[in-house]
């Protein structure tokens, strides 16, 4: 999509589009009142903007839209269904061995039963063992500390999500 089309899409079909970015209702919301926008910088400058402008229950809300990495039994098979501004965010995982995997599948599930949401990180250009010494060192870190640790995540892959989707 050219920013022009960005700019003209009725406020649903806009919301549709800044969903596949980030799924916060919220950051949506400011994406598509913020238009038209001037040029793609300003596109990403407001989105991170709109992403400062959220709070907990929003980057919550976001978290929910991320598959859990290294889930063994739905990573492989995600990738026929992704959305095209999703595809290959996952793509160490999803070349890792059975038994990098299954340490970051049980990780993570250990990640969610202590903070309630997914451990999330900007996987792109990411190996599976980079990710999983990325989780072993923040999964018994306190909530708050990774609640904002995981929205600056998002933010990078909010981010790059745009840069995917909208021809610069």
């Amino acid at each position: 999509m050219i920013l022009s089309e960005l700019n003209s899409l009725d406020a649903p079909q806009a919301q549709t589009w800044f969903s596949q970015c980030c799924v916060a209702q919220r950051w949506c919301d400011l994406m598509v009142a913020a238009r038209p926008y001037a040029s793609f910088d300003a596109v990403l400058e407001h989105a991170a903007l709109s992403w400062a402008q959220c709070n907990n229950t929003d980057y919550l809300a976001a978290f929910e839209g991320h598959p859990m990495i290294g889930d063994v039994a739905s990573l492989r098979a995600k990738y026929a269904s992704t959305k095209a501004l999703a595809s290959n965010e996952q793509q160490g995982a999803a070349q890792a061995d059975e038994s990098t995997l299954t340490e970051l599948s049980e990780l993570n599930h250990l990640y969610l039963a202590r903070h309630g949401f997914i451990f999330i990180i900007c996987a792109t250009g990411l190996s599976a063992q980079s990710m999983l010494d990325a989780l072993k060192s923040r999964v018994h870190n306190d909530t708050n500390t990774e609640i904002k640790l995981a929205a600056t995540e998002q933010l990078k892959i909010t981010l790059l999500r745009i840069n995917k989707g909208l021809s610069h």
